[in-house]
């Protein structure tokens, strides 16, 4: 006790002294509070969650993407020309992804999943790829990991299933909403975690992260993990529109860290809940000539 109290006594003694020690200040960017701040219980968000993917039950989207590839494990990053393309989402399994070479806007890219299985037709390569909608055994091209399902799960953010557990935690968020412009945002969030409890475990995996913002209660982060709790998409979200009746985030970037891959997607146009008829979803055919790789 006696050298406890010894110790405070010396360090109250060097404080004024540490008053007179060389020091250097240095400027940093000032951050801001957003004009509003949100306040919602676990309950509300988990609602609120749920209430956005229901209302959708068809989406389609005219989208301008550019992609990239590479990162640091192969030591380079080759950036993609930009191009347009179409999304059509139904519910529960149906999708459509168009992209279009760009200037001449003829087939470039042509994906159709039921769900279950997928085609992929390439024209330009003269190539196809057919398989299940599940990666079982990775590719060492990271192109051919691409699944219809990680468009739907980041355009559509689901909540929580009904035998999934949840959690909220608080935190904030630095970040400069105008890049030509030196404003620092600090924004107060919500981390909206989902987890699938292991049966006969203690365990919980974690199935996606929820990032919300609290100026507008609206997703600006999703982390989707596996089934063994590797994070294999980060979907980011921003300048929220109205289009139509819907408030929808117009650029979203979807990243795959395992895969090194990283979609640029802005939305120019979109429409909600019109009828989408079973002819845009029928697989594109495969011409005799092409080359056919057929995955698990």
């Amino acid at each position: 006790m006696k050298h406890a109290r010894r110790n405070s006594i010396l360090l109250l003694a060097l404080l004024p002294a540490l008053g007179g020690c060389l020091r250097t200040t240095r400027s940093v960017m000032k951050t801001h509070p957003p004009d509003q701040v949100l306040t919602s219980s676990l309950d509300q968000v988990v609602k609120s969650t749920s209430d956005r993917y229901n209302s959708i039950k068809t989406l389609k989207a005219s989208v301008e993407m550019q992609a990239s590839t590479g990162g640091g494990k192969q030591g380079k990053v080759v950036d993609y020309t930009s191009f347009n393309g179409y999304i059509l989402i139904r519910k529960p399994g149906d999708f459509h992804f168009l992209g279009l070479l760009p200037a001449i806007h003829t087939r470039m890219i042509d994906m159709v999943t039921n769900g279950q299985t997928f085609t992929l037709v390439i024209p330009p390569k003269s190539r196809a790829v057919t398989g299940s909608n599940t990666i079982t055994t990775p590719s060492k091209n990271p192109l051919e990991n691409l699944r219809p399902d990680m468009f739907t799960d980041s355009l559509l953010i689901q909540s929580a299933k009904p035998e999934e557990l949840v959690s909220m935690t608080s935190d904030d968020r630095i970040y400069q909403p105008d890049p030509t412009k030196k404003y620092i945002v600090d924004e107060p969030e919500y981390e909206f975690g989902i987890y699938r409890p292991v049966q006969n475990s203690q365990e919980l995996k974690t199935q996606r992260v929820i990032h919300i913002g609290r100026s507008t209660l609206l997703p600006y982060q999703q982390d989707i993990y596996d089934e063994k709790g590797q994070l294999v998409t980060v979907a980011n979200y921003s300048d929220y529109k109205m289009f139509g009746d819907t408030t929808f985030a117009s650029k979203i970037t979807i990243r795959r860290p395992l895969d090194e891959i990283t979609l640029n997607m802005t939305i120019t146009e979109l429409s909600v809940n019109q009828p989408l008829e079973d002819d845009q979803f029928e697989a594109p055919k495969i011409p005799a000539s092409y080359s056919v790789e057929r995955l698990p």
